[in-house]
């Protein structure tokens, strides 16, 4: 591909505008003329010329495409498909994060940038949740608006849990880490993100046409016959299923096919091999939960019968649709931060992985077993179905290989010589959540104690101590920890250990709390309760609105210290992994030369031989 900028800008010139802006454009024209399709058909059909559900899902899958080609994609992409000549994106400065480039480091931030924007908004949503439930009875919304906020709450912190740790540094710091100069496939990876803006902007316009009220996994009947935030919902999940697609082929041909030489799979970065496990469930289930939204949306817009009842469908269906992705989705929203945390605690013990073989097992164990899970959410729906117990088993079963693991991360930090900066301290708070995560899931995974906990806070506590607990602090233990990397600077301590306790006291104090909440009948989902829970709702929200807080500081020390935070220099923390043996920022190509790996990634013995060496001009 020719590199010709100064011909894109010129080409950009005429309108004026930047490639994101000139796709919103794209967009919005492809939208219309989507809507005016179906207007004309139905017209032609002679069954009226509106319809607002079909003219927003046709109009939607006519934009996605528009919009993607008005960020870049014809110039970068489209052109080619025509025999024309076609150009690389990458312009000096911020606007390269706001077109199509192909550079993998730019699409990681991209991706780092969007998620955490994502991850803010839902949690305002959650503070304004917290608001109402200070005290039983209605405060400041009603129980239809508060099931409307709890959805969208919902499914935004979802999608942040699935995509922020693979997207951002699953694109910027594995390709570095395998010794790539590049991801496998450059135009995919530039698609797999423009995907995701329509679908964010859909979500956040929900409220707009009424919002929907069924929480993040959408049941029918109700999704059938909801309001058109509804249709908002599948469409988004559609397209954000599809970005997950796209992404996967590309992670896995990368590790696969594009490692240095002598990067075997014995000697492959733990964060490496977590992401290649992500990519292979994300791959083959996140189809399932396409085609169950898809079916819901074709019951409402053309009369089709796969979940009405009174037409021979069946509900429970689509929960078995569903959750057969979405319980090895609670893996992709983990297993890469997983892989973050066990690949900063021998950093940070300045000790080996301990049990590094073992704990690859523990991550492709969990994988495996994902994916026979799924019914253990449906305990309280087929009571007496004789197959319970056998999703009884294989969910406990489940738990050996987290074990393993969980002891990896242990005996990691056993007698080691513990250096506590701020990644550390991450990860560590990791061990804890997800220890707490995974002794209440048990209960869960238990056909009695599961009758009596199903729809009460237990379950919310303990989701979020699985997702938040283990997904969202690994999200912050690899933005503190590859921080020197991507900005080529370091981070204020001070601020970021102030975050760090306030985010961890107030995680704590504000989903503790919860479990008690649920073993006392408080249902979740819902806006009012028993006023005897009164007190410790109000302790709750108010150790919500501290966690909140903790985010404030975070932000300002991430844009400050971007800008003006003093010079990290290549290895600030003493890794051995291939990203750190190239500069902050690394270049165009990553390395200066050919990387061959020739040692342990985690050997930290002063005699160890380097990780891996570069060879430029001849010479290592």
């Amino acid at each position: 591909m020719a590199t010709a900028t100064p011909q894109v800008e010129r080409r950009l010139g005429a309108s004026g505008l930047p490639f994101a802006a000139r796709g919103l454009l794209w967009g919005l024209g492809g939208f219309v003329l989507g809507a005016a399709v179906v207007a004309i058909i139905r017209a032609l059909a002679g069954v009226g010329a509106w319809r607002a559900d079909q003219a927003i899902v046709v109009g939607f899958l006519f934009s996605v495409p528009a919009f993607v080609l008005g960020v870049g994609a014809w110039e970068t992409w489209g052109r080619g498909w025509f025999g024309l000549e076609t150009y690389e994106y990458d312009p000096p400065g911020w606007r390269r994060y706001f077109g199509f480039n192909l550079d993998h480091k730019v699409i990681g931030v991209q991706y780092l940038v969007t998620f955490l924007t994502v991850f803010i908004l839902a949690g305002a949503v959650a503070m304004l949740m917290r608001t109402e439930l200070m005290d039983p009875g209605r405060t400041v919304l009603g129980p239809a608006s508060f099931t409307r906020f709890m959805s969208l709450h919902g499914f935004l912190m979802v999608l942040v849990a699935v995509t922020a740790v693979p997207g951002a540094f699953g694109n910027y710091v594995m390709p570095i880490m395998v010794g790539a100069e590049d991801m496998a496939f450059p135009r995919l990876n530039a698609l797999s993100f423009w995907l995701w803006p329509p679908a964010i902007l859909l979500l956040l316009a929900s409220p707009l046409v009424g919002g929907w009220d069924t929480g993040w996994t959408g049941y029918p009947p109700l999704a059938s016959v909801n309001n058109l935030g509804q249709i908002f919902y599948a469409l988004a999940f559609v397209v954000g299923g599809l970005s997950s697609i796209v992404a996967s082929v590309n992670f896995l041909t990368t590790i696969v096919k594009m490692r240095a030489r002598g990067l075997t799979w014995g000697r492959l970065p733990i964060f490496v091999w977590a992401i290649l496990l992500t990519g292979v469930l994300s791959l083959f289930f996140t189809q399932s939960v396409a085609v169950a939204v898809t079916m819901v949306t074709l019951d409402r817009i053309v009369g089709a019968a796969f979940f009405e009842p009174l037409l021979g469908g069946a509900p429970v269906l689509y929960q078995h649709i569903f959750w057969f992705y979405s319980h090895p989705a609670v893996y992709v929203m983990v297993l890469p931060s997983l892989g973050v945390m066990l690949e900063i605690l021998p950093v940070f013990s300045r000790k080996p992985l301990f049990a590094y073989r073992w704990a690859v097992g523990g991550i492709i164990g969990i994988s495996v077993l994902s994916g026979v899970v799924w019914a253990h959410h449906m305990f309280t729906v087929s009571a007496l179905s004789n197959a319970n117990a056998g999703f009884m088993l294989s969910t406990e079963a489940i738990s050996v290989p987290t074990g393993l693991v969980f002891l990896s991360a242990v005996g990691t930090i056993w007698r080691g010589r513990l250096w506590m900066k701020v990644p550390m301290l991450f990860a560590l708070a990791m061990v804890f959540n997800f220890l707490i995560g995974g002794i209440t899931g048990v209960f869960l995974s238990d056909i009695p104690a599961d009758y009596q906990l199903q729809d009460t806070y237990w379950v919310v506590a303990h989701f979020h101590y699985t997702i938040v607990g283990a997904g969202i602090f690994g999200l912050f233990a690899g933005i503190y920890y590859w921080f020197p990397k991507i900005t080529g600077r370091m981070f204020d301590e001070r601020l970021a250990r102030v975050h760090f306790w306030m985010m961890f006291v107030g995680f704590n104090l504000t989903f503790l709390p919860m479990f008690w909440l649920g073993l006392n009948g408080m249902n979740r989902r819902i806006a009012d309760y028993q006023p005897e829970l009164a007190p410790v709702n109000l302790f709750v929200s108010l150790a919500g609105f501290f966690l909140g807080a903790s985010f404030l500081v975070f932000l300002w020390n991430f844009v400050v210290s971007w800008k003006k935070g003093p010079p990290a220099g290549p290895n600030p923390w003493g890794a051995r992994t291939l990203e750190w043996q190239t500069s902050s920022p690394p270049p165009k190509l990553n390395f200066e030369g050919i990387p061959e790996v020739v040692g342990d990634p985690y050997d930290f013995a002063p005699d160890a031989p380097r990780h891996a060496e570069i060879e430029v001009g001849g010479e290592r």
